[in-house]
């Protein structure tokens, strides 16, 4: 098989002896090419090179911000999801054309994730090995058993994720902590609890709620102050210890959404204490709104608001229509989760 491995050489958990051992891993198993990307956005246009060239696998090192770029390089996504031209008009046009010109999976190359950055949260969804020399093995072994599945993805104005999108404090939060990675800053949890704290009571508007569900029209009458949309569960930036934002969201079902109507202290705590308990059922409470296997949700500000997509900060927007994108991805390898695991049933791939 004709593979590319797109590395990003500035990602945080590996080395550059570690990505020589898995170089010449991977190498012995497939008929490898390897590239680095050189700035934000390269590895959308390398993947959509390994595309446009018939290349059978795309493997990415580095974090959830290059699987992403990757996926919409293979899948011909937008290259932005919000920013000041993220207006209803052109929201819609997005949506429109990610609807009618969406790929067929089994012409295009499959994806394998490797390991590189903080978080890796993407690969953690598919339950894959944290260590980038480990996974780097298992993708050989499932290379060789012709372990693939297929899997759902959202997209947002256009632009495809993975896992997770958010429009709100979410976002605020994602924002500031890029901004302390840009000044040396290491991202590990306690950097990420720490800003969350500081964004919650010091600088977001908990006070007038911007954002309305306009899609489904009948969701929720209120406008609420943070949306969050997942494609995947559990969502793991605190480490291994899984948040249970969305705890149906699935790779086989459509986008499930979590709303908050209000921020107060004492209903922020108490979905904080569900989302961090075990539970397989969605989140309950006064102050919130749920909704499960979305195929179509439309949001409109106020005002601008603070959005990210697979944890990456992409700026502003007043506008953003999601999608469920079904079985539009062909990834390596197969769920290996224990069979007595609660969340078996939210594993594509289990058992097949």
């Amino acid at each position: 098989m004709r593979a590319l491995l797109i590395v990003n050489p500035h990602a945080t958990s590996t080395t550059r002896g570690r990505r020589d051992v898995i170089v010449r891993a991977l190498a012995s198993a497939v008929d490898l090419d390897v590239v680095q990307t050189r700035y934000r956005g390269d590895a959308t246009r390398l993947a959509a090179t390994a595309a446009a060239e018939k290349y059978g696998l795309v493997i990415t090192l580095g974090g959830d911000g290059t699987v992403n770029e990757a996926v919409n390089g293979l899948l011909g996504g937008t290259a932005s999801a919000a920013g000041p031209g993220a207006t209803h008009q052109t929201a819609d046009r997005a949506a429109a054309r990610a609807r009618n010109s969406a790929p067929d999976a089994a012409h295009l190359p499959a994806l394998a994730a490797l390991p590189g950055g903080n978080a890796n949260v993407f690969i953690r969804s598919l339950n894959l090995p944290d260590d980038p020399v480990e996974a780097a093995a298992r993708l050989i072994e499932d290379l060789a058993r012709g372990n693939e599945r297929r899997i759902g993805l959202g997209c947002a104005n256009g632009r495809y994720f993975t896992f997770n999108a958010g429009l709100g404090l979410d976002a605020e939060v994602v924002r500031a902590v890029d901004g302390r990675r840009a000044h040396g800053r290491a991202l590990t949890p306690a950097l990420f609890a720490r800003t969350a704290l500081r964004q919650y009571y010091q600088v977001t508007d908990r006070r007038q709620a911007a954002i309305h569900i306009t899609e489904p029209a009948d969701l929720c009458p209120d406008a609420v102050f943070l949306c969050i949309v997942s494609n995947s569960a559990p969502w793991t930036y605190l480490g291994r210890r899984p948040v249970h934002t969305s705890p149906q969201a699935s790779f086989d079902t459509g986008l499930d959404l979590l709303g908050f109507r209000s921020l107060s202290t004492v209903t922020t705590l108490r979905t904080l204490r569900q989302m961090l308990a075990d539970g397989t059922g969605p989140l309950r409470g006064r102050g919130l709104v749920s909704g499960h296997d979305l195929k179509v949700l439309e949001l409109t500000a106020d005002r601008p608001v603070a959005f990210q997509l697979d944890g990456e900060y992409v700026g502003e927007i007043e506008h953003v229509t999601f999608q469920s994108a079904p079985a539009v991805l062909r990834v390596i390898g197969l769920c290996t989760r224990d069979p007595g695991n609660a969340l078996k049933r939210n594993c594509p791939g289990y058992c097949q």
